[in-house]
């Protein structure tokens, strides 16, 4: 608990992709000349066109933002839609991506057909295989040692970001969220797909620190996490800035990143109460599966576990 004196003021018609000449993929040329100039205005058009039609579909920002990248991207590529230029795209991410970058931008020229109402064609996922343990999960000792660096050093800001994350389990769309109002009402509602809301509870303790925080702040109202601009954080500015400060702690980058922080939570959130459906809905899973992969663990921890039951 933080001490009192740290804060003394305290219907569209269906059309048919051209799939009739299956080419090979020399068969494709990419575009060159006059049409490779037109291609940065056709592209954005088309992203910006996409845009309007996911902004209706309650998409998180960061998503409607790697949606719209991944068909402005195409374009700037390949005139039209077709299965060849399709296989084409996917042969260009196998070269330049990793697996879930590659399946994401998948899935944003799959939901670009279905707007455009683009028949048949959808490109298939690549397959990923499943670790069978957590990698860059930090520890909870890690974690407790890099918040008392930060309250030692008094870059609340940060403090009560990791604190959030690693208590309530919001991803980093979520966090950047949460406005003062949230706080004295001890709970914030997030929207999601289709319009389901998803409650993320403030657990007392963090709630009360909170609230100290935002008393010496002289805040009630609006974003509570902001930059030296007072402007609210971008997902991107807390990436970089957890990886200065893990730096700047002598701790190791690839461990002090967003979504280590939900996983501590989901960590020991199930270690403490068990209950993996609870702990689905406060994610905000869509099934068990997914939440699964939190009762892994590092392979750390499994190397110690096999050193200490394995004496034959």
């Amino acid at each position: 608990m933080i001490e009192n004196h740290i804060f003394p003021h305290a219907a569209h018609s269906k059309h048919t992709l051209p799939l009739s000449s299956r080419q090979t993929s020399a068969a494709i040329p990419r575009l060159s000349g006059q049409t490779r100039a037109a291609a940065p205005a056709r592209a954005q058009k088309a992203a910006d066109e996409f845009a309007r039609y996911l902004l209706t579909r309650n998409l998180a920002d960061e998503t409607l933002r790697a949606y719209t990248y991944a068909v402005r991207q195409y374009f700037t590529y390949y005139r039209d839609i077709t299965y060849p230029n399709l296989k084409l795209y996917k042969i260009f991410l196998l070269e330049h991506y990793k697996p879930q970058t590659i399946n994401q931008r998948i899935r944003a020229l799959n939901a670009y057909l279905d707007f455009k109402k683009l028949y048949p064609g959808h490109l298939p996922m690549v397959k990923i295989q499943q670790k069978t343990y957590l990698d860059h999960m930090i520890s909870e000792a890690d974690y407790e040692y890099l918040k008392r660096c930060l309250l030692r050093d008094e870059r609340y800001t940060y403090y009560f970001l990791i604190r959030f994350m690693a208590a309530t389990g919001v991803r980093v769309s979520e966090v950047i969220q949460f406005q003062a109002e949230d706080i004295f009402s001890g709970y914030k509602d997030i929207y999601s797909k289709g319009n389901k809301v998803r409650r993320i509870y403030i657990p007392q303790s963090l709630r009360t620190d909170t609230l100290k925080w935002l008393s010496f702040l002289h805040k009630s109202h609006g974003p509570i996490f902001l930059n030296r601009f007072d402007s609210p954080i971008s997902p991107g500015g807390i990436r970089s800035q957890l990886k200065t400060i893990a730096l700047s702690y002598h701790m190791t980058p690839e461990m002090v990143h967003p979504h280590a922080f939900r996983h501590r939570f989901a960590k020991s959130f199930i270690e403490k109460c068990g209950d993996i459906s609870l702990l689905s809905d406060l994610l905000g899973h869509k099934n068990l599966e997914t939440t699964r992969i939190y009762l892994r663990r590092s392979s750390s921890e499994q190397y110690e576990i096999v050193n200490r039951v394995v004496t034959w």
